[in-house]
């Protein structure tokens, strides 16, 4: 059984390279990436190249659960495209549009069986809307 793709997207007041950068470098990683106010990453690694790894660990803020986030790049294109397979072999791929002063991130991935892909859909899209916020803030 295929399953069709699902897609998220924001467009982001800022200039594409520091989008890219907000995106890919571990310190800001930390700080963008959680779905809601009570959950947080306190750790994330990011090999950006073709076979390198990357790794986020995700944790509800009150300890009561958390789990890693990873998986390994298939393409790297500064400022354009960045595509990978997690672990589970679902695939993911997120394509940074340069507007001028302001970046569109689509960003398409394979859903997993286990909750409705209206909730997965609802759960990138805010971790998309924090990434946003968080770059426009600073």
């Amino acid at each position: 059984m295929e399953t069709k793709q699902v897609t998220v997207e924001a467009t982001v007041q800022a200039l594409v390279e520091k989008v890219w950068e907000y995106w890919t470098e571990p310190t800001h990683i930390t700080k963008w990436n959680q779905a809601s106010e009570d959950w947080h990453t306190p750790y994330a690694e990011n090999d950006l190249r073709a076979g390198g790894k990357f790794v986020s660990r995700m944790e509800a803020k009150d300890g009561s659960m958390g789990f890693d986030f990873g998986g390994t790049y298939d393409e790297v294109k500064l400022h354009e495209v960045i595509s990978y397979t997690m672990e589970d072999g679902r695939k993911v791929k997120i394509t940074f549009i340069d507007q001028g002063d302001k970046t569109k991130v689509i960003e398409s991935f394979d859903p997993e069986n286990e909750h409705p892909v209206e909730f997965q859909q609802a759960g990138w899209q805010a971790i998309l809307d924090t990434f946003k916020q968080y770059v426009e803030s600073n």
